[in-house]
């Protein structure tokens, strides 16, 4: 079906009891069985419960997977996809990534004996080049957090799957309505369901998607004995806030483009990034690869105290972390989502002092724009 249908019907069978069209939370622990050895496909929470099944279908079916999984974060859902490596297994990653992936891998995952190589994955000889041996992943962001390079998924998986490598897609900054890594050759999808999936800032979650038989036995295990699982009352929302994706996405994607206009012809902007602009490094590959440009902007203000001053003066945009909600969101990287990358390589990336990231909500654009040009005025 369509992706709007999808939306609203995949997975989502009305609740078989009573007949209820909004599926019910199954807030419960564990399960009567009616005999030993027999039960009615559900014995403990932590396994299985049907509320979580549920948006893990809808979910896998958004991203044209065949198996998801939900987890309690978008980190748990990551970590658990390199808890099926082994001491010793190699990994290229981008080198410009959300701040918390890069913590987990170089503060949690390398005292496992993992091996992680960061380049720049807009560059496919970078990436080719980076492949070791023992090389197991490689794991891209698309666009990037917060700098806004893309990956050309498919090009890269190519050069993976030649040399039996899994490629793993971060599709958190655009959901799946705007990019379907698994049609492009990924293997694994990851989300922070927190963000687009979810909508509304009032949930935190992971999901992982895939088509593989294999890799989905192996993530539905570890999903059970790692057990940071989503639980049914977050699995709820998140379906909730799926059924009307679409229609935010959109809503999303037209202010982004009216919000990047906007920035980019502002006197006080030294730099701006966003794919959707034509003098973007990867627009080209935007338009083929994605089916439009989302709701994230990064810019440069040119130092920290510009930048200050802009965040203190905002009314209407919410100055906090996180991305994705119906209300704009607007951060200061160096100090928030990227605190954890050491000073000298923020620097080296660009993740300056004087960077501020916008994720435009859904308001209307006038109004947001006023705010902005209120904060302006303050450098």
């Amino acid at each position: 079906m369509g992706f709007s249908t999808d939306c609203i019907h995949a997975g989502q069978e009305p609740e078989p009891l009573t007949g209820a069209v909004t599926f019910p939370i199954f807030q419960t622990s564990t399960y009567v069985q009616p005999k030993l050895g027999e039960h009615k496909g559900y014995e403990y929470a932590r396994t299985k419960n049907p509320t979580r099944s549920v948006v893990e279908a809808t979910i896998a079916a958004l991203e044209r997977g065949k198996y998801g999984h939900c987890f309690a974060s978008g980190m748990s859902a990551i970590d658990v996809v390199f808890r099926m490596l082994s001491g010793g297994d190699h990994v290229v990653a981008g080198e410009n990534m959300y701040g918390g992936s890069y913590r987990l891998f170089s503060r949690v995952l390398e005292k496992f004996g993992l091996e992680f190589t960061y380049v720049d994955t807009s560059s496919v000889d970078a990436v080719k080049k980076a492949i070791r041996a023992n090389t197991k992943v490689l794991f891209l962001e698309t666009p990037t957090n917060p700098m806004m390079p893309l990956t050309d998924i498919a090009a890269c998986s190519k050069i993976a799957h030649e040399r039996g490598i899994l490629v793993v897609v971060d599709n958190t900054f655009c959901s799946p309505y705007l990019q379907r890594p698994i049609e492009l050759g990924a293997d694994i999808v990851v989300h922070s369901t927190t963000k687009f999936l979810n909508g509304h800032s009032d949930s935190v979650g992971g999901a992982v998607v895939s088509n593989s038989d294999e890799i989905a036995e192996k993530i539905g295990f570890l999903q059970n004995a790692v057990g940071a699982i989503l639980s049914p009352f977050d699995s709820w929302l998140v379906l909730r806030g799926i059924k009307t994706l679409a229609v935010r996405m959109k809503r999303h994607e037209e202010n982004g483009m009216a919000m990047a206009n906007y920035l980019a012809h502002h006197p006080k902007v030294k730099k701006i990034y966003y794919p959707g602009l034509a003098d973007h490094p990867q627009h080209a590959l935007a338009k083929r690869q994605m089916n439009g440009f989302g709701a994230l902007i990064s810019f440069e203000l040119g130092s920290k105290e510009n930048a200050a001053k802009f965040l203190n003066r905002v009314h209407l945009c919410a100055l906090g972390e996180s991305l994705g909600g119906v209300e704009t969101l607007i951060s200061h990287p160096e100090t928030m989502t990227h605190a954890s990358v050491p000073s000298e390589e923020r620097q080296r990336l660009g993740i300056t002092p004087g960077l501020v990231r916008i994720s435009v909500g859904i308001e209307d654009i006038e109004d947001l724009i006023d705010d902005l040009e209120n904060a302006f005025d303050g450098i």
